[in-house]
């Protein structure tokens, strides 16, 4: 039972995420997959680059000004995406971490929770 439940909410953190980015971007990543390990949630997406990023992320400036956008509008929207995670998981979201890859088109999400939710689950 307990591990069903993982997985549902891994899935229901996925497909809220792509949700999200969709929002956001107008378009979401190719492949998401979410893990709850302990007191963090980690969401891996790959796919995330516009079509306009992949044409910029080919030179030293284009990466830099890719990452600087996904950065801000990262920091923009981060409440709205903890409150997401919250709604989901039950738990309080203490701080959360973001990197893009503009080598590989894939983007990081990590998120640290006021307790950890692999034993509640486990439980």
């Amino acid at each position: 039972m307990s591990q069903s439940l993982k997985a549902k909410m891994e899935a229901d953190i996925s497909e809220a995420y792509v949700k999200f980015q969709r929002e956001i971007l107008g378009r979401g990543p190719q492949e998401t997959k979410t893990y709850i390990l302990k007191d963090m949630v980690i969401v891996r997406m790959k796919g995330v680059l516009t079509k306009g990023e992949e044409t910029l992320v080919k030179t030293d400036k284009g990466k830099r000004l890719v990452k600087e956008l996904r950065q801000t509008l990262r920091e923009h929207h981060s409440s709205d995406i903890e409150v997401l995670i919250s709604q989901i998981t039950g738990c309080k979201v203490i701080s959360s971490h973001f990197d893009i890859s503009t080598k590989i088109g894939e983007l990081m999400e990590m998120f640290i929770l006021d307790r950890d939710l692999d034993k509640i689950i486990k439980d």
